[in-house]
């Protein structure tokens, strides 16, 4: 089966997506009977379509050059991506285009688009799921196309597809977990004796920090990802407003040595409980399972009635395992249809 692809955005998590689908390539084929051709790419600059599909090296090697999709010679003048939609040729949209904080936009547009015309769509960006979650399965639904998003949860951990395959008939109660590998590593970087803007400058340069990295730093990525899990996991129809939300912003190094002193450490985390939901800088012991979670690390915990307490970690340094978990989706959407 030859599934036709769009390819939103052309940063860090899909530069690796497209080595990913070229190394894999006759696996995927001989594994599950697939194979993805990109007929669309679509960036900041534009949109540029090739019917008969892009080579994946070809377009690593373009970006490498530093060019972009308006230096390709398909690029297509003065039509959006919304416009080029309503009427490619395509199976699957590949979404991960920077996040919009406050609209998800153009993001949302882009993902309705597709959804009404039963385009699947597989996201990395975050902002559609947490902005609109109810309305996109809803649309989905009626219009028989996919909805897959386990990439906007902790990379390449498979937090929501544990729960929603490997937790059946489970009353979730609590849920706690350090989500955002950038601030984990930067709070380890800064007690080791690390400035705090050379922390960050790292984990920018290898393309784990969010493009705004305030989205990091002030706790919003991580809200982002506790909304997605409250209601995908718990079922809870939250918004960010119903998050209480701080970040590391505050947190220096002579705090961090301080609880280090005393047999503790500083972790950036999430909480669902009772009903209320919160990202802030926690004291923990270090034989507290989060408090184990170190460097590049990224940890969620899952309380439940059945099937006991559930610890799961994840090592993620560079956006690999994330754009992993975009072809993860891909293909459980069509070995599923």
């Amino acid at each position: 089966m030859i599934i036709k692809i769009a390819l939103i955005g052309l940063g860090n998590v899909h530069k690796r997506l497209l080595k990913i689908i070229d190394d894999k390539k006759q696996r995927i084929e001989n594994e599950y009977d697939l194979t993805f051709q990109i007929v669309m790419i679509a960036d900041s600059t534009g949109v540029a379509v090739k019917e008969d599909g892009y080579n994946e090296k070809f377009i690593i090697d373009h970006k490498a050059a530093n060019k972009s999709v308006k230096d390709l010679p398909d690029f297509i003048e003065a039509r959006t991506v919304h416009d080029v939609l309503k009427d490619l040729d395509c199976q699957l949209v590949f979404e991960s285009s920077p996040v919009n904080l406050k609209t998800g936009e153009p993001a949302l547009s882009t993902v309705k688009t597709a959804l009404s015309r039963g385009i699947s769509v597989v996201l990395a960006n975050k902002g559609p799921i947490v902005m609109e979650f109810s309305k996109l399965h809803q649309l989905a639904q009626q219009n028989n196309a996919g909805l897959a998003y386990s990439a906007t949860v902790c990379g390449g951990l498979p937090v929501l597809n544990i729960a929603k395959r490997d937790m059946i008939g489970a009353d979730i109660s609590k849920i706690r977990g350090v989500f955002n590998g950038t601030t984990n590593f930067m709070l380890d970087g800064m007690l080791n004796g690390m400035a705090y803007d050379d922390a960050l400058k790292e984990a920018q340069e290898r393309g784990a920090a969010e493009a705004d990295p305030s989205l990091d730093v002030e706790g919003w990525d991580t809200a982002f990802k506790l909304v997605i899990i409250a209601n995908s996991m718990l079922g809870a129809n939250i918004g960010l407003k119903d998050v209480d939300v701080n970040g590391i912003t505050n947190i220096t190094q002579q705090q961090l040595e301080t609880e280090a002193a005393k047999g503790n450490t500083i972790k950036l985390v999430a909480s669902a409980e009772d009903g209320k939901y919160s990202v802030k800088p926690m004291v923990l012991t270090k034989d507290d399972f989060l408090g184990q979670c170190n460097g590049w690390e990224m940890a969620v915990e899952i309380h439940t009635d059945i099937y006991g307490i559930n610890y799961h970690k994840l090592w993620e340094r560079e956006p690999i395992p994330t754009a992993a978990s975009m072809l993860r989706d891909a293909v459980n959407i069509f070995n599923s249809k």
